[in-house]
């Protein structure tokens, strides 16, 4: 408990200070990083470029080819589902309904509901997770919902201050915004998006856990290209070290660190973790076991892919 109440007291620090200490140090005004709500756009982006856009694509497509190879060339090894045949609950088909009328409802302009148009952010997703986990539960007969109802709920306020942390670090890079902000106070503005951000990692983690249950998914991949460190404690010395000084000049240099919003905090946790002689997400690789890493991004991806969707005609 004092190690894992250690690392994140450390990971927090990382993370609050030295971004701020970055921008003090460019002379930049630290006040208009800390504004709430969040309104003023004071970072002039770059324009968007088609050689860098088809470059970072094609080093994508680079790096993930093997693993879709691997995976569309190997048959799914898991056992046959017990389960497979279990109807869908009647909670299931109650969210699915629930999920529909609230995408109407967030995507249309109709009169009557302008009052609470603002507000379908997250019914729309409450109704995906208990849909994903119905779904889970149909094919397993266990899900979180049902299975760990304490961690599932415990799961929502981990998720909101995760992403505020997301949102904080945002601010020294603005890679993206909210419109309609300045029509609440201060108090509505932190309560809608608390709820809003808490059902990012129950939306996460419970389509990783419909993914698990795919025997197509990650199949090939427990035993593929082992990645083995011979001093780690010196790469994660390296790791931490970069990332801290990425994470510091993260505000002076937007257009170059940006990526580092997302890189940043995993690097520097995982840093810490490996320093401490701890089990990291990056541990089962050097067994060549990738099915964690590829299953996490691939949900993490599907959500990104609805969250952008629906996000597209949304109001908020």
């Amino acid at each position: 408990m004092k190690k894992n109440l250690l690392l994140i007291t450390a990971a927090l620090l990382i993370l609050l200070t030295l971004p701020l200490l970055g921008v003090w140090l460019a002379g930049h005004e630290i006040s208009q990083y800390l504004e709430f709500p969040p309104l003023t756009r004071y970072v002039a982006h770059a324009d968007f470029s088609w050689p860098i856009f088809i470059g970072l694509t094609v080093f994508i497509l680079a790096v993930i080819l093997p693993f879709e190879i691997r995976v569309f060339s190997r048959r799914g090894s898991a056992p046959p589902l017990p389960h497979a045949a279990r109807p869908l609950p009647y909670w299931g088909w109650l969210s699915l309904v629930t999920g529909i009328v609230s995408w109407l409802l967030a995507w249309t302009r109709f009169s009557w509901f302008e009052p609470f148009q603002l507000y379908t952010f997250t019914p729309l997703w409450l109704s995906y997770i208990v849909f994903i986990n119905a779904l889970t539960f149909k094919r397993t007969g266990r899900c979180l919902l049902k299975n760990r109802p304490r961690f599932f709920l415990f799961l929502f306020p981990v998720s909101a201050t995760f992403w505020w942390f997301f949102e904080y670090l945002n601010r020294f890079v603005q890679n993206w915004y909210y419109i309609n902000e300045e029509g609440f106070t201060k108090t509505e503005y932190f309560l809608l998006a608390t709820l809003a951000f808490s059902t990012v990692l129950p939306a996460v983690l419970s389509t990783f856990r419909l993914l698990k249950s795919i025997p197509r998914v990650g199949a090939g991949l427990d035993n593929f290209l082992p990645i083995r460190v011979k001093k780690p404690r010196l790469l994660a010395w390296t790791a931490l070290i970069l990332s801290c000084c990425g994470l510091a000049f993260i505000g002076a240099l937007p257009d170059y660190l940006f990526p580092l919003l997302w890189l940043a905090p995993l690097l520097i946790l995982t840093s810490l973790q490996s320093l401490m002689g701890r089990e990291t997400l990056f541990s089962p690789i050097g067994r060549g076991d990738w099915r964690r890493i590829y299953t996490l991004a691939l949900a993490a991806l599907i959500c990104g892919f609805f969250w952008e969707m629906w996000n597209f005609f949304s109001l908020l």
